[in-house]
């Protein structure tokens, strides 16, 4: 089925717009991001637990993390969503001209779940016009828009205080249970050293006084296990799962799995 894409971009206020039954992947949030569900139905996955966004929905997913995602059109229709990104320059200087500090907290879900509110759909409803007319970049009227949203943020949220304005680097984490939780996602070892507040020296000396093997093909071994089980126990097609377990490719999945199985992923009986 041919799908097209359209996305607006007003600077760090992004318009979303998908064509098509479904569309998934995964990313590393950099920046925070305030978004708000216009149609549509989009699943994210922390690792963990999925958190479904309808029509009318606030999230706020905090930056360093991975998540996966399914952005399902409604029926006949089509994708909407527009998002914020709250940049670390950003925040910066709001917390120097307001005063805002963070308070030490532990870290928080990676998808909040934001309740609806006057406030935010006011804000939300202002920015619609963006989408329409698609005005150049306007660096002034960005950034006042990006300081309403971080007020209205702070008056209907206040805990988000801590979050925002947290501008710590990720500390020194329990690898073997990220490692565990995380390895189905397709990022570099660099991005799995930095988020478990590692160099990624230090990141593959401590991996493998854990594990007793490299991290590479601890990965590797890692997400076949978890495809093989999914395609034999779940019954799932290899062309659902390499995605899900951290594959890029179907073509690179087939030739592991075959190597390691001796069957191609296709005749797992």
């Amino acid at each position: 089925m041919s799908q097209q894409t359209e996305a607006s971009k007003f600077s760090q206020i992004v318009y979303s717009c998908y064509f098509a039954r479904s569309r998934e992947g995964e990313q590393f949030v950099q920046e925070h991001v305030l978004s708000y569900q216009i149609a549509g139905t989009l699943v994210v996955n922390d690792g963990v637990n999925d958190i479904i966004s309808k029509e009318g929905d606030f999230r706020f997913t905090r930056r360093n993390n991975l998540v996966k995602f399914n952005k399902q059109p409604p029926e006949n229709g089509e994708f909407k969503a527009i998002s914020i990104y709250l940049d670390q320059e950003t925040l910066r200087n709001f917390s120097l001209e307001y005063g805002y500090n963070a308070t030490p907290h532990q870290n928080s879900k990676a998808v909040v779940e934001l309740k609806s509110d006057k406030l935010l759909q006011s804000f939300v409803d202002s920015l619609m016009p963006y989408r329409e007319f698609q005005p150049p970049n306007n660096p002034q009227l960005t950034s006042l828009k990006l300081k309403e949203a971080i007020l209205v943020l702070l008056q209907t949220n206040p805990e988000m205080k801590d979050v925002l304005f947290d501008f710590s680097d990720p500390g020194k984490i329990d690898l073997e249970g990220f490692m565990n939780q995380n390895f189905h996602f397709n990022v570099q070892l660099k991005r799995f050293a930095y988020l478990t507040g590692r160099s990624l020296a230090t990141f593959k000396r401590d991996f493998e006084k854990i594990f007793h093997i490299s991290p590479s093909r601890w990965l590797l071994q890692k997400r076949l296990e978890a495809a093989h089980y999914l395609i034999k126990e779940k019954g799932k097609a290899p062309s659902e799962v390499y995605l899900e377990t951290g594959f890029e490719d179907l073509s690179h999945f087939s030739f592991v799995f075959k190597k390691a199985y001796g069957v191609a992923p296709s005749r797992v009986a």
